[in-house]
Parts: C-alpha cells; structure tokens; sequence
C-alpha cells in the first residue's frame, strides 16, 4: 500500500494527490455512516408505494435507546408480544380486547418478514384506505385492530400505551425511507387459484399441519397461568371476528404461506400455495365472532374482491367473494375502476 502511494505521488501533481486523498477519505466517511441494512435494498416503483425488493430485517432490540423514549418503546413491544397480559379480560392495565396478542397474528411482535410484519407501516401511515375510506393514522390502524381481530374497544390515543405502541412501530420502521414498502412487510400476495378455494382440501392440511399446535377444535392452546394463548385459536368465540382482515382468504392465505406451520420461513415454505388457500377457506368457514362495520367500502368498486359480504357493485355472489376464483371478479372490478378514472369521479 505504501509503495502504491509513492508512485501514485510521483505520478500526480501535489495538489491533484490531495484532492485525490480527500475524495477517498470523504467516501470511506460515507460509506460508515448509511444504515447498515442500506445496501441490502433495491427500488422499484410500484404505486401506491415504492417497494424495497430485498427483504428487510427488524433492528436489534439492544439497539433501543436507554431514554425515556426507549423505554416507551420496549414498552409498546411487550404491549405486541402480550396483549392480553396488560389489555385482556383480566388485563393489568384494563379490559380492551380478549385473549389474543397482536403477535398471534404480527410474527415475533411484527419482526418476522411475510409474517404481517410492522417494517413499512410507519413508512406508509397515514395512508388512505378504501375499506375506511378515510386517510388513517396509525393510531386508527391500531383501534381497527382491537376492534376487529381482537374483538375489543378502541384506546383514547393520549394513553400511555397507545403511545407506546406508536413508539414500536416507528421504531421498527426507522431505518425505512418514508413512501417505500419494504419486502417483506406485511403478508405475501400470492396468485389466485383457476378453481374455487377447497374446504374439504383445506380440513386435510389442517389435520395433517395444525392441529398439533392449535388444536382439534381449531381452540389453540392457553398459557399455563390463562393471560394469553400460546398458540391462538383460529376459529371460536375467543379468535378474529368476521371484521378482521385475516377473515378475507387472500390474508390468511398470505400469512400461512411462509410463516406456518411453526418454524416456516420464505426460503423454506411447508405449505404450497394451494395449500395455503384450502387451508384459509376451511379455517375462515368456520364460526367466530361476527362483528360488522356499516361504513366500511364506502366505493363498492374498490372492495376486496374476497369480501364476503355485499353489497357489490360486480355481480359476483357472496360465495364466489368468499371462495373464488378471484381471477374474473379482479378482472371486472378492474374494469370498473378503470371506468372510474375515465369518467374522471
């Protein structure tokens, strides 16, 4: 090296050798200075938000600041991980949910990529959202959640842990640039199936592939002291409601797909797409809490295709919203919108 920078000098005028040194040291300072999972990140636009094509990976815990707002912070996280512990029926801060935690449905308190993960939500709220209609906040986003996964009341937005999960959320979500949606955030969206989802196909997953961890009766298992389930029950009087947005199979579907059964990952899937689509038509078949909200889809044209419940403005009936295909529904919905913008309302 040293011999490199000798003829390097005789070679280069003084001045130009300086300027040299000072753009390398200005590269090198750059170079430590972006965060650490910046170059494992590719753009690619695709609206509504830009996606970040390489999977993201959730900061270190021990990276959280000992501040009052790091506090807030591991604060919000315990909220995800055991909900019903501080929230739940006999919870220690109050009655606002039932005994399910967020992490039953958010992976690893939303760490987990592909498992409804948290990493692009503080990136993308407040966002506008065609089930609402309205532009929400997270805070929004978060009541949605108690009210319809977790068959529960909305918080007041100043209490401590509704900050506190705010303070979560933005922090697993800090290094993402604002307006992007990194992959892995969230569920994968996999491809429609040709041919209506299969109950009966979707039984034989569950038997062979869950039932171990969430029971016969699709009741899951409780923690020994009753605050919370250690597995959740994915139907009952104690699971999601017909609110929740894993009750529409393109959700469910997309959850399982890489995050089920236990100690699945995107590189090592143990369910195939089929599977995951019978397996969501056969657990969402089953009875749970009914809970409807009379404002959702206030434009019938942007309805999820796999709501269902009408009205719709498609023609489709309630069964094909509910089992499929999704193939010609999406089509004509397409077409709608599409009509839409042309006639500029």
């Amino acid at each position: 090296m040293r011999q490199f920078f000798s003829i390097l000098l005789k070679r280069m005028r003084p001045i130009r050798f300086i300027l040299f040194v000072l753009v390398v040291a200005v590269l090198v300072f750059t170079l430590t200075q972006v965060p650490s999972n910046f170059w494992t990140r590719i753009t690619a636009t695709d609206s509504p938000a830009t996606h970040l094509k390489i999977r993201w990976r959730a900061p270190d815990t021990t990276s959280i600041p000992q501040t009052p707002e790091g506090e807030l912070i591991r604060y919000g996280r315990k909220l995800v991980a055991n909900t019903a512990y501080y929230l739940g029926p006999n919870g220690s801060v109050g009655n606002i949910c039932n005994a399910m935690n967020c992490q039953n449905c958010h992976i690893d308190a939303g760490a987990k990529p592909y498992g409804n993960s948290f990493f692009g939500v503080a990136a993308i709220y407040p966002v506008f959202r065609p089930r609402s209609g309205v532009v929400e906040s997270i805070e929004f986003r978060i009541n949605d959640c108690l009210q319809r996964s977790m068959n529960g009341h909305t918080m007041d937005t100043t209490m401590r842990e509704m900050r506190a999960m705010v303070a979560y959320l933005k922090w697993i979500g800090k290094d993402v640039p604002k307006g992007t949606k990194p992959e892995g955030t969230g569920t994968v969206d996999l491809h429609y199936l040709e041919r209506p989802s299969d109950t009966l196909k979707g039984k034989l997953v569950y038997e062979n592939k869950c039932k171990l961890c969430h029971g016969k009766n699709g009741q899951g298992i409780r923690k020994p002291k009753g605050e919370g389930f250690v597995y959740p029950p994915l139907w009952g009087p104690e699971s999601y409601t017909t609110g929740a947005g894993l009750f529409r199979l393109s959700r469910f579907a997309g959850f399982v797909r890489f995050s089920m059964p236990f100690g699945a990952e995107y590189d090592k899937p143990q369910l195939t797409d089929e599977e995951a689509w019978d397996l969501a038509a056969f657990v969402n078949s089953q009875s749970r809490p009914k809970k409807s909200f009379s404002a959702d889809w206030p434009d019938l044209r942007r309805k999820a295709i796999d709501y269902p419940y009408g009205p719709y403005a498609d023609g489709f009936s309630e069964m094909d919203h509910k089992y499929g295909p999704f193939g010609p529904i999406k089509l004509v919905q397409d077409s709608l919108l599409r009509q839409k913008i042309n006639a500029g309302k």
